[in-house]
């Protein structure tokens, strides 16, 4: 094998394919990216549940393919001089010269790469990359970590002719997006779910433009690919929360309020909670105002927050970070907040057109003061 292609753009692939790649495996070519020169240069990295593989444009002398660490080729090419980067091997030994710089590393046969899994088409759909990241990036924060249930580990999505829309849920919490696609083939409606750690990946590799991404749904994984990048993540099995039977919507209080004033209020009264020093938030819902507090080992806080509405002196409260998760993600300059009693979940929602977002936080339990 034999090539030479510009250290920027090497060092772009390498970083995009890295994020698949194990830090540690019990197959060692899993510590690795697999190059392949052929037409033009592929890297591929994998960790038997997420693979990414991107083309970059290369000079190709001569065709071949093999592994090389990811950790290693990632820092070399890095601090490589500003030029031309020239790899050629003679079986596993690479020589790699750039500029004044030479370096000769071993790979590993490109045999001992598994390959990626085959996406069996079922349905696909096309979204914009700048819209899908930022759905995805106000609905992962939901996902849950708890590995007992692990459809919940990730998010669903769901396509019908409406759009699509992505649901993350935890058990405390709930998370949804909704917005319309560009275009949609297959099935009149369907659904999958993709592994948080998956997103976490496809939201890095959207640019924030009006480029499209397209996604394949295959029978046991899924494939997003953007450009020249392509990722593919197995399909999470199981029950999903039935979540539209979850949410409550004939709340008998409804209060509005600017989202960065309430997201400012809880934030200070948030300053004397923390990891070691657990407290929840007592929330107050009054004529015109919501009334904050918390109170802690070192001392107490409170804080007034202007809102339009009556709560009708609800008094209910809340984790500190689930409530500001939620509101930090709102796409929207005011909320609307949904309530009935102490014990019900709170449900937040734009004020003015369509509902594209929706997150629903459970309360916690106060003691009597």
């Amino acid at each position: 094998m034999k090539f030479s292609c510009e250290k920027a753009l090497l060092q772009a692939a390498i970083s995009v394919a890295s994020r698949a790649v194990s830090p540690k495996s019990s197959i060692p070519a899993l510590e690795g990216i697999l190059l392949e020169a052929d037409k033009t240069l592929c890297l591929t990295g994998y960790n038997l549940e997420t693979g990414i593989r991107t083309t970059v444009p290369a000079e190709i002398q001569a065709p071949g393919s093999l592994v090389l660490s990811a950790r290693l080729i990632g820092e070399l090419v890095r601090k490589l001089p500003d030029d031309v980067v020239v790899f050629s091997t003679d079986n596993y030994s690479v020589n790699i010269c750039c500029g004044n710089t030479e370096f000769n590393i071993l790979g590993t046969d490109a045999e001992e790469f598994p390959e990626l899994p085959v996406v069996e088409y079922q349905n696909s759909f096309e979204i914009r990359q700048n819209l899908l990241r930022a759905m995805i990036a106000q609905t992962l924060f939901a996902v849950s970590d708890n590995e007992s249930r692990p459809i919940h580990t990730g998010s669903l999505f769901e396509v019908d002719e409406g759009g699509l829309t992505v649901v993350s849920v935890d058990g405390y919490r709930l998370a949804l997006r909704h917005e319309a696609i560009e275009k949609k083939e297959g099935e009149a409606a369907f659904s999958f779910v993709v592994p948080g750690a998956a997103l976490g990946e496809v939201e890095r590799i959207c640019g924030d433009t009006e480029d499209l991404i397209s996604v394949v749904q295959g029978s046991r994984h899924i494939m997003f690919k953007v450009g020249d990048t392509m990722l593919i993540s197995r399909r999470l099995e199981g029950e999903f929360l039935a979540y539209r039977n979850a949410i409550p919507r004939n709340n008998t209080i409804k209060v509005e309020g600017d989202t960065k004033a309430l997201l400012a209020s809880i934030d200070r009264v948030s300053l004397i909670i923390s990891d070691k020093l657990k407290s929840p938030l007592r929330c107050v819902f009054g004529d015109g105002v919501l009334r904050i507090s918390t109170k802690t080992a070192i001392g107490d806080g409170k804080d007034d927050c202007p809102i339009d509405g009556d709560g009708t002196g609800l008094e209910i409260g809340f984790n500190n970070r689930y409530l500001m998760d939620a509101l930090k993600a709102a796409p929207a300059d005011r909320v609307r907040l949904e309530l009935t009693t102490g014990v019900a979940p709170c449900v937040i929602l734009p004020t003015e057109g369509e509902e594209n977002f929706l997150y629903m936080v459970l309360p916690v339990r106060l003691k009597a003061e």
